[in-house]
């Protein structure tokens, strides 16, 4: 591959500047994808939330583990949340709020994992696993070193 900079030169290079753009490059890249099978990135988080869970969890469970993704915030996850009720992927069941896939949402969440499994390749072509695993453990210190939080801390 052919980068931006020499090895010298790379090593003084803002992390900041190329986080983000990995950023917006992945982000960007993702949800292209997903608007094509008529979704949003919100949405397959519900999604994969709901269909991955061992018990099914409660609307509250799924909304206040996603609202800090991206800085998605409470309101918009809720309305991503009602979104996929209305798509008829998910149902809520009273009076306990548990979300559940319907079998269109069954469907259409394979659908999407296709989808996903397809950009994970895309994105990590070239990189071996230990190269990706370096990368995030130096993410991590980054964040850690500047006082910031991720989500599972």
């Amino acid at each position: 591959m052919d980068y931006s900079h020499t090895d010298a030169e790379l090593i003084r290079q803002p992390v900041g500047y190329w986080s983000w753009a990995t950023y917006r490059a992945v982000v960007s890249r993702t949800r292209a994808a997903l608007a094509e099978l008529g979704t949003t990135q919100p949405q397959w988080w519900v999604l994969a939330q709901v269909a991955r869970a061992a018990t099914p969890k409660t609307r509250a469970e799924v909304s206040g583990l996603l609202r800090d993704y991206l800085d998605t915030g409470p309101e918009a996850m809720e309305s991503e949340i009602d979104a996929t009720i209305a798509s008829g992927w998910i149902v809520q069941t009273a009076p306990d709020d548990r979300l559940a896939l319907t079998p269109e949402g069954r469907t259409f969440f394979e659908r999407a994992a296709a989808v996903q499994d397809d950009l994970w390749k895309e994105r990590h072509a070239g990189i071996s696993d230990e190269e990706y695993l370096t990368t995030m453990q130096v993410l991590q210190r980054f964040i850690r070193n500047t006082g910031g939080r991720a989500w599972h801390h």
